[in-house]
């Protein structure tokens, strides 16, 4: 018998896991898919030889994580690559904002916004391992400096309330600004979107946002290639049903979403949790598309060509009412597109001269809706000839997302809606979110504090609980940076 199982292979899954056998514990990896990743999967899913990136595509926290600072990536073979231009965010009329990694050279290139943007990320990339300690607590602490919190939560309640355009005095730092902070999948001048804004674009212009030579497969099987020197063990193509199948295991770690508890553990949850299992909310979606090109996007304004990743939709205005129709359940005419180019660091993604283009769209939950035109039209309306330069697409609608990965819930790649109770508050109010009632079952999901991402720090947190509920207090990040 195991001493530990983790059900679910994907980032925080797989950190849970390396973290616990590192603890010297047995572990077993339990996924229902034939291979591992969850949201941090590549594949050739266009044409041979053009390798997708299927959800997770650029990573800032590659490199701020702090489970990622500990592990080293690097020097577990993932050869991480950052663009010169962390975002940009075209506008009509041949312009756009672009986020250097160059925080002046940003500043430069912003005009009547420039001072504005200074004055809102210099603090904060100056001290930016304070910002990540603060954006990437369990909610319960807050890590890092307390002046570097003071300022993130000033400029968080700014953003995420009526002053949000008071500093501003164009439309290219709004919708740098709201671009980024749709990543959160909800109307902006709320706190979820703020603080993703706000996290993310200062490690912009800090470390940047780095891509993985290969695709984004490379972090995870960097993690599982750990997890097996330390005597783990990952099953996949296996869909655990029920707890049942774990006999007398004391310690199992779901990286799942926090309804499939329902299912697993059947009659055993106390019936108020389990009530509040089944009130979490799933909020809005993503469509994804992705494209083979026979070129590079011929991106009609300067720097968005040098960009890994860029915003579409146009002003603050327009990306607000875009965000309100979906969180309204209905589709966007032009919906808000999010772009990924590996081939401006990347020439390993596709063939010779050739490119993928990464797309994701916002459209309600559940949608079964195919956007790839209204996609297309979006990319057209800021790169005209981009149509002529498509091979071949592939589609994953929002209802069609469960199927690649259980975790996204009618779409909901976030795991959950951010809304503030569930900022705060993931998967249920409870003091400890990583625990359940079930002795020895704990959550490590995006659904469980910081919330989504590329950063193991869900799976760390839990195993961090786990281990001390065995009277094993060993700093899981200790374990990370040894052989």
């Amino acid at each position: 018998m195991s001493d530990a199982v983790v059900v679910g292979a994907g980032p925080n899954g797989l950190t849970a896991a390396v973290i616990l056998a590192r603890a010297g514990l047995s572990v077993e990896v339990f996924e229902a898919r034939d291979t591992v990743g969850g949201g941090c999967r590549t594949a050739e899913y266009t044409l041979p030889g053009f390798r997708h990136d299927v959800c997770a595509g650029a990573h800032p926290m590659a490199v701020a994580s702090p489970v990622f600072q500990a592990f080293d990536l690097t020097a577990h073979g993932v050869e991480l690559l950052t663009p010169e231009a962390s975002y940009a965010h075209p506008l009509d009329g041949g312009r756009a904002a672009v986020a250097w990694r160059d925080l002046a050279r940003t500043v430069d290139g912003l005009g009547r916004d420039g001072d504005a943007w200074r004055r809102l990320f210099g603090p904060l990339v100056r001290d930016w391992p304070g910002v990540v300690g603060t954006a990437m607590s369990d909610l319960r602490r807050i890590p890092g400096t307390p002046l570097t919190a003071a300022r993130f939560g000033r400029r968080l309640l700014e953003q995420a309330g009526p002053l949000w355009n008071l500093r501003f005095r164009g439309d290219a730092g709004p919708a740098l600004f709201t671009g980024v902070s749709a990543h959160a999948i909800m109307p902006p001048r709320n706190v979820a979107p703020a603080g993703a804004a706000l996290l993310l674009g200062t490690l912009a212009h800090a470390e940047g946002w780095p891509v993985p030579r290969g695709g984004s497969q490379a972090i995870v099987d960097a993690l599982a290639a750990d997890l097996a020197a330390h005597g783990g063990r990952i099953v996949t193509g296996h869909t655990v049903e029920s707890l049942a199948e774990f006999g007398a295991v004391p310690t199992i770690v779901l990286d799942t979403a926090p309804t499939a508890l329902l299912g697993l553990a059947g009659d055993r949850l106390p019936a108020r949790y389990a009530e509040r299992l089944r009130k979490f909310r799933y909020g809005a979606a993503a469509c994804k598309v992705d494209f083979a090109l026979s070129g590079p996007v011929p991106w009609q304004a300067p720097g968005c060509d040098r960009a890994g990743t860029l915003h579409l939709g146009g002003t603050r205005a327009e990306l607000t009412a875009i965000e309100k129709t979906v969180a309204a359940g209905e589709h966007a005419a032009r919906p808000y597109v999010l772009a990924i180019q590996p081939g401006v660091v990347d020439p390993t993604r596709a063939p010779a001269g050739a490119h993928t283009l990464y797309t994701y769209a916002h459209v309600p939950h559940g949608s079964t809706r195919d956007v790839s035109a209204e996609v297309t039209a979006q990319i057209e309306r800021f790169a005209p000839g981009f149509r002529d330069l498509v091979l071949a697409t592939h589609v994953r609608t929002a209802a069609e997302q469960p199927a690649y990965d259980a975790n996204y819930v009618g779409g909901d790649i976030a795991a959950g809606a951010m809304t503030l109770r569930q900022t705060l508050f993931r998967p249920t109010p409870a003091w400890n979110p990583f625990a359940t009632p079930l002795p020895g079952v704990y959550f490590c999901s995006s659904a469980t504090p910081p919330g989504p991402g590329v950063h193991g720090m869900n799976g760390l947190y839990a195993a961090r609980h786990a281990l001390r509920q065995l009277g094993i207090r060993t700093d899981p990040l200790e374990l990370l940076s040894g052989p």
